[in-house]
């Protein structure tokens, strides 16, 4: 009597129990670390419900997170159009930490459970732990740990404060967020011993140099106190390290009147504000790296006769919808879709490598036929962000596909140019055009505090460097000024400068009444 044919399928149907779970990430991991050379923190999965999503969503995705009125808001928000049908919910939420965290949702079917584990587990993870932005700015291994010590140290103020005084701070430090962040690594600070050996050395040049002579010279009447007082400012803003482009640590480290837990509180917002600064350089790349690794080893289960031809099928309509775009005439259009231009990127420098056309080796000579994909991409992954990576690998194949061009819109025309199409000039600077979109330079207002005279009128002096004439919306800089008058605690003001001619296009303040 013939035996029946044992199945090599990793799992059959939708259900799912932690014994699948268990088989499809050992086979998942065999792929994505003994095939792919994929390099990866410790990886945990948890399963949880909907609503434990829902309120992932609602405290900036993290599982350890302080209170904030703000937070319920929107878990009300996401909840109605949740429920409405009108939303749906991401499958996977990871957390870039060491061990890497992954929460997988109960409602997920098996085969979604294998490709978010794919996607999330190894993809997002291998990007975390390698990509030069991560490494830099953000500690894997520490950052579970402060979160649980800032949610029980504001737990501990608003029961010592109360509620409004911790609310109102937070409200304020919320409000300079995206103000609150080192965009460039500041120098280390010198020891002790350092600055006192510097002091001796100007101490010492002013006796080598210093002639008595100078003091018999007549001196210019009327310039000697605008001379003293530049002198004294100059001086003022080397000792506070001014211009300083980050208001959190400024206002954390100078305001007279804020108590040591309310510099606290700043601090813990300010340094979940600069962990998060990596994510926003790197939305293309991130999701385009994690979506190219989960299509290579789900395709790759299937090839093994792992994955069922409807398991197949159903993943594929998946990925289908995730990396979708939209027209721009179409009602969906928001914009380019960072999953769709990522996975379409790393397909395209896996074809530039294996199989070249003449353009591509013209565009790009030192990959194109190298015939090392993953070796190319894990490149690219480390040590690029999305406007360094696009402006290096975007080809002219993939700019016909996605049909782009540049617009040229200023506002003193009546009318929008089309500056750039599809020849050798245009792909060029469609490439750095799209690039620039990508530049969080180029997107986010510059404003630094310049002065403060902390033994005069202590008022906060603010300049917005504006770029391309784009100002900021009116009432939320009056209020945001109003925020940082809070934590200040005297006048502050701000002036609009012109980037290309230095020219003040405007100024306001937010004075103590």
């Amino acid at each position: 009597m013939a035996k029946e044919p044992v199945s090599t399928l990793l799992f059959e149907g939708s259900e799912w129990n932690f014994t699948t779970l268990s088989r499809a990430y050992e086979a998942i991991k065999e792929i994505a670390i003994g095939e792919m050379g994929l390099d990866v923190y410790p990886n945990q999965i948890e399963v949880i419900s909907s609503e434990q999503m829902l309120d992932a969503y609602s405290s900036v995705g993290m599982p350890l997170m302080y209170q904030h009125w703000s937070f319920g808001k929107r878990f009300v928000f996401e909840n109605e159009l949740y429920r409405k049908g009108r939303r749906g919910l991401a499958y996977e939420l990871v957390i870039n930490s060491n061990p890497c965290i992954t929460y997988l949702m109960d409602e997920n079917t098996m085969p979604m459970q294998a490709l978010v584990t794919a996607h999330a587990s190894f993809g997002h993870n291998h990007f975390f732990k390698n990509n030069y932005l991560f490494r830099q700015w953000t500690d894997a291994g520490a950052i579970l740990g402060y979160m649980d010590f800032a949610k029980k140290y504001i737990a501990k103020c608003e029961e010592r404060h109360g509620l409004a005084a911790v609310e109102e701070i937070l409200d304020s430090a919320h409000a300079l967020m995206d103000q609150g962040v080192f965009h460039y690594r500041r120098p280390p600070r010198l020891s002790s011993e350092k600055v006192r050996e510097r002091a001796r050395e100007r101490l010492e040049y002013e006796e080598q140099t210093y002639s008595d002579l100078w003091r018999t010279l007549p001196t210019a009447t009327g310039s000697v106190g605008v001379e003293e007082a530049e002198r004294e400012a100059g001086e003022r803003k080397k000792v506070l390290n001014l211009p300083e482009e980050n208001l959190l640590y400024f206002l954390e480290k100078h305001s007279i009147i804020l108590e040591p837990w309310q510099r606290e509180i700043l601090r813990i917002v300010r340094v979940i504000a600069q962990y998060f600064y990596p994510q926003g350089q790197t939305k293309v790349m991130n999701e385009g790296c994690a979506t190219y690794v989960h299509y290579t080893i789900i395709n790759r289960l299937f090839d093994q006769g792992r994955m069922s031809e409807g398991a197949m099928l159903e993943l594929l309509a998946s990925h289908a919808n995730v990396v979708f775009q939209p027209n721009f005439d179409d009602p969906r259009f928001s914009g380019i879709n960072p999953y769709a231009l990522g996975f379409a990127m790393m397909q395209d420098i896996e074809r530039i490598c294996t199989a070249p056309t003449a353009e591509d080796r013209d565009w790009f000579p030192n990959i194109a036929g190298n015939g090392d994909c993953m070796g190319t991409l894990k490149d690219a992954w480390e040590n690029h962000r999305d406007e360094s990576f696009i402006l290096q690998y975007l080809s002219p194949a993939l700019i016909r596909k996605f049909r782009l061009f540049q617009l040229s819109d200023r506002s003193a025309d009546t009318f929008c140019e089309v500056a750039s199409i599809h020849d050798e000039r245009g792909y060029s600077a469609v490439r750095a055009g799209l690039a620039r979109n990508y530049d969080p330079g180029a997107n986010r207002p510059d404003i630094q505090v310049i002065d403060v005279d902390l033994l005069g009128d202590r008022q906060l002096r603010l300049r917005h460097r504006i770029k391309n004439g784009i100002l900021l919306d009116e009432g939320r800089r009056d209020a945001t000024l109003t925020h940082i008058r809070r934590l200040w605690g005297y006048d502050v003001s701000l002036a609009g400068v012109d980037d290309a001619t230095d020219r003040v296009v405007y100024e306001c303040s937010s004075k103590v009444s």
